[in-house]
């Protein structure tokens, strides 16, 4: 239970003024459930009339306050007797049961209506929290992880802690409130009986607990398998148009009937042992109730014991009211095993350490002329380095092109300037500032980025081109579309830019994709541009167009250009060519095709 305690601690202090409310309505119904069982005795000692015996008023100091009050509350159902008779008396006895039971029903309530709002609300933290996790971590944490894992992360396993840790928080804080209190008037009544019951509860609780333990294991390899099924739809999702093309769709079924086929041996046993918890509960509390009996009706009848037969009646009451909540708080305990699983999940994102983090003290940048400088930069997913010992000089206004063979770390060199990934070492530097001392939002917002992949979003076309662009109008997303070749076809369509483009621009060809990114770029109006293959997609028309309106938008700003097509890089001021991670040549068009190496060799490849 230590770890559903820390559980508590993150999550619940916002939430303490419900706890308390809870927690004291909680106390008030477990009061209320004992005096109202309390009242079944001088009804069935009334019914049965087992106790002839006189009762006189005490003073209230006069005696221990049990025995006075016992005692006074026997006398006052005395003269209610003499006044008017034992069925009014009887009657007035069942009143008073019906009206503490409502009163006890509606404590009940309460407590779970304010539980309520913990629940959902720590269920909200923790959506958000994964979230803001997602979305701070840099782009290495998801090249090692499955994004259909980190989704069924954010579903399946947040759902798993709803159903069980959350869906339990009512029974962990109501039960225990019970069980005590009838454990401390049960000790008032009879202290042997109960010193007997209080052996046997850990024995039961015992048995219970190696189960939870295993539940816990097998919860786990359930989410996982979960996560490797959502991987393989997400796949087959974003790969149905090769799937086809190939006749793979056997092969893809096959795969995921396997995976399907082992999530459901795992889910069956976990919801065996889960299943287990009430009929073990059930027969593990019978079985005390019967040894309690066995026991209490022998120190009755030898005569040996401190309770009498009514008062065992009412002790058996309480105990029995004992056993529900105690099966209870056992369902929840393998409901919270389940759900600790979850959490450990869900945990591995929540605490993975994001190794780009913002500096104690941000250094303030200059507001213009941004040069930047690669000095020594060697950087390495794996083992083998990608980028090694690369140095380049960009100066302010001045437009250098990366090229070379795919493979070559052309992209990955241009990740690592917005700080997507930390060089391993050497340094980044702008206007002779290493960028890990920058605040990384500060550090971004320089930059405009145009990708290889298009990434847009399921929107619309004015909020795709504005994304991450504050209080832009309409007349200068129109201008950026205009610019970007895009504003034609845009206004083609029935809303304009207004219209959706679906998932991923899926309603948009390649070249429309790419125009919209470009004009994303162009609205951001940065100091520093990244294009990563900005016209790859575009036909040989939009390209001329669009590389006229990059050009006139690179004038004044520092550009950083990764290129596979030449003819779109010739009039850049510095062209370096990468080999293996390493810079093998750098120079003007004209020079490097004077030094007649790996540049020429590139040129000479894209000629007819």
């Amino acid at each position: 239970m230590k770890e559903f305690l820390h559980i508590l601690r993150r999550f619940v202090p916002p939430y303490k003024k419900y706890l308390a409310l809870n927690i004291f309505f909680n106390l008030l119904s477990a009061v209320l459930t004992l005096f109202s069982f309390a009242l079944i005795i001088p009804i069935l000692e009334m019914l049965f009339k087992v106790n002839e015996v006189s009762y006189y008023f005490m003073p209230w100091d006069s005696a221990s306050l049990k025995e006075v009050a016992v005692n006074n509350f026997y006398y006052y159902i005395s003269v209610a007797i003499d006044q008017w008779g034992q069925t009014t008396a009887l009657i007035m006895l069942s009143v008073a049961l019906v009206v503490m039971t409502f009163f006890k029903t509606a404590t009940a309530y309460l407590s779970s209506y304010f539980v309520i709002p913990i629940r959902s609300g720590i269920l909200r933290d923790i959506r958000n929290l994964m979230y803001r996790k997602i979305v701070a971590l840099p782009i290495s944490f998801f090249t090692n992880e499955r994004k259909g894992d980190v989704m069924a992360r954010m579903s399946g396993d947040v759902t798993e802690i709803e159903n069980s840790i959350m869906s339990s928080l009512d029974m962990l804080f109501k039960n225990p409130i019970l069980i005590i209190s009838c454990l401390a008037m049960m000790i008032a009544i009879s202290w042997q009986l109960t010193l007997f019951v209080l052996v046997l509860l850990p024995i039961a609780g015992y048995v219970m607990g190696k189960i939870g333990k295993k539940l816990k294991r097998v919860s786990i390899e359930g989410q996982t398998q979960w996560g490797v099924l959502l991987a393989t739809i997400e796949e087959t999702l974003g790969g149905l148009r090769i799937i086809k093309a190939f006749n793979a769709e056997k092969k893809m079924t096959s795969r995921f009937d396997a995976e399907n086929q082992q999530f459901t041996g795992i889910f069956n046993r976990m919801n065996r042992r889960y299943s287990l918890a009430h009929p073990m509960s059930e027969f593990l509390g019978t079985a005390t109730i019967a040894i309690v009996l066995s026991f209490g009706g022998a120190l009755i009848l030898s005569g040996s014991g401190d309770i009498t037969a009514s008062q065992f009646i009412y002790y058996m009451v309480i105990f029995y009211s004992i056993i529900n909540p105690a099966k209870d708080l056992s369902k929840a305990v393998y409901s919270i095993q389940k759900g600790l699983a979850s959490m450990e999940r869900v945990d591995k994102i929540l605490k993975a350490d994001n190794p780009i983090k913002d500096p104690d003290c941000p250094v303030e940048l200059p507001r213009d002329n941004y040069s930047i400088a690669y000095r020594n930069v060697t950087f390495r997913y794996s083992t083998e380095p990608v980028v090694n010992n690369v140095s380049i000089e960009i100066p302010f206004g001045s437009t250098v092109a990366i090229v070379g063979q795919s493979g070559s770390g052309k992209s990955t060199l241009a990740d690592l300037l917005p700080r997507f990934y930390d060089v391993e070492s050497g340094s980044i530097t702008i206007n002779g500032i290493d960028i890990r001392n920058l605040a990384v939002k500060q550090l971004r917002s320089l930059m405009g980025n145009v990708n290889q992949e298009a990434i847009l979003f399921n929107d619309s076309f004015y909020n795709n081109i504005t994304f991450g662009v504050e209080h832009a109008t309409l007349q200068q997303v129109e201008e950026a579309a205009r610019i970007a070749n895009a504003y034609d076809f845009i206004m083609a369509t029935e809303q304009g830019f207004d219209t959706n483009i679906g998932d991923r621009g899926c309603r948009l060809s390649g070249g429309q994709r790419q125009r919209i990114s470009i004009a994303r770029a162009i609205l951001k109006n940065p100091p520093i541009l990244i294009l990563d293959e900005a016209t790859s997609a575009l036909d040989t028309e939009s390209e001329r167009l669009v590389q006229e309106a990059l050009n006139r938008l690179m004038a004044n700003r520092t550009t950083l250009v990764i290129a596979h097509r030449l003819s779109t890089i010739m009039n850049a001021d510095l062209i370096c060519v990468m080999h293996e991670g390493r810079i093998v040549e750098q120079g003007t068009h004209s020079q490097l095709i004077a030094k007649d190496g790996y540049y020429k060799h590139l040129v000479d490849m894209q000629k007819f």
